[in-house]
């Protein structure tokens, strides 16, 4: 069976959206300089300038303080429940004294020598200032954009995605994923033609984007068949005496009715976001589920990855369920993953050969010489 009839039809890269570089702040510095350069083209007279930059730094300090009092406004009937009793620490809350203050007063001395000659009270123009700021305020024009909440939620880690993916590997993957290996050679050893690849000796974790999580995997794809149960471990967590941990094996029919076996399993927090979607008082669209459920991912790659204790353990497998009824859309999934392990990963082993690969290179074939030595080595290019 060839491999282009398994070949998923959108890649993990491409469903899977990667964290948020820094080019909106390459941007703004570079529409900076553009604005700097179109002034100065200009040809106004400095002071000119100067009042007006002035004026519009202060009328954007004005509107920071009067966000901040209308916070305030708030927070002081919550004191307590909040702010541990502290006026201060509201006070804070609300205004970002660390560099507003000064912002501020270097804003409000600039304003006053540079409008003192202008003929109008200075009054006027900071009534002005903040009646703009107000409407601002009460038309909510200053309401952050969908781009901006995103890119907050991600950074300070605050997602509903980024909860459940470090649950799910404190409560679970960290327990159960050191001891996949040791379960399958176990298990290898009685049954020696089941668990053949040793390169598939991993707990499968499906990750489907729609959080459509199947508690039968036979009923999800009539080519996936339950085999057996993999070694049970037993533990005492949080005050369940001998908490029973085990994973699952199944056989995975190709096209060709031959036999793929894995441990297989979905990731079960992707039911939560499911039900939170459902439910009416979590106010949880489907394009907030959407958006979770690929963050879960990332967020559970990413601490997989920098876990020591998991190198090699497990595979994620993400997908996206297309329009069109697909029959055996899932073991196809499954099955090129598998192929994929088979023919494009290898491990490397200390002392041996690495293995070959099963393509042939048409011109030269390609040696790896590994050295078991710590320490740099020339290259060399007579091998």
């Amino acid at each position: 069976m060839s491999q282009e009839s398994w070949w998923p039809s959108h890649p993990t890269a491409l469903l899977i959206p990667k964290a948020r570089g820094g080019r909106a702040q390459c941007a703004v510095y570079l529409l900076l300089a553009l604005c700097t350069a179109a002034l100065y083209l200009t040809g106004e007279p400095l002071e000119a300038t100067a009042r007006s930059i002035t004026s519009h730094f202060v009328a954007l300090q004005i509107g920071v303080l009067l966000k901040g009092t209308c916070h305030l406004a708030e927070e002081i009937f919550h004191l307590q429940s909040r702010h541990h009793g502290s006026f201060w620490r509201a006070l804070c809350a609300c205004f970002p004294l660390c560099w507003h203050g000064p912002m501020l007063l270097a804003c409000g001395s600039a304003y006053v020598a540079l409008l003192a000659g202008d003929g109008q009270p200075i009054g006027l123009h900071l009534g002005l200032a903040s009646l703009c700021q107000l409407l601002i305020l009460a038309l909510r024009l200053n309401k952050p954009s969908a781009v901006e909440m995103s890119e907050m939620s991600e950074r300070s880690k605050q997602n509903v995605a980024h909860g459940l993916a470090w649950s799910y590997y404190v409560g679970y993957l960290k327990i159960v994923l050191p001891r996949v290996k040791k379960s399958m050679e176990e298990f290898s050893r009685d049954n020696p033609n089941v668990l053949a690849y040793r390169e598939t000796w991993k707990l499968h974790i499906l990750v489907p984007l729609s959080c459509d999580v199947y508690d039968d995997l036979e009923k999800a794809d009539s080519n996936i068949q339950y085999l057996t149960d993999l070694t049970e471990t037993t533990l005492t967590r949080a005050g369940t005496k001998k908490r029973v941990y085990k994973h699952s094996l199944y056989a995975i029919r190709d096209e060709d009715n031959k036999l793929w076996h894995c441990a297989l399993e979905y990731a079960t927090p992707l039911q939560s976001l499911y039900a939170m979607s459902q439910d009416e008082c979590a106010a949880f669209s489907r394009e907030d589920r959407l958006e979770q459920a690929k963050l879960f991912y990332r967020t559970l790659e990413e601490i997989l990855k920098g876990s020591k204790e998991c190198v090699g353990t497990y595979r994620l497998i993400a997908y996206e369920e297309s329009g069109e009824a697909e029959t055996h859309f899932l073991s196809r999934e499954i099955l090129w993953h598998l192929w994929q392990q088979r023919h494009e990963e290898y491990t490397m082993c200390k002392g041996n050969q690495p293995h070959n690969p099963s393509t042939t290179l048409i011109s030269t074939e390609l040696n790896l010489q590994i050295s078991e030595s710590d320490l740099p080595q020339p290259l060399r290019s007579d091998c």
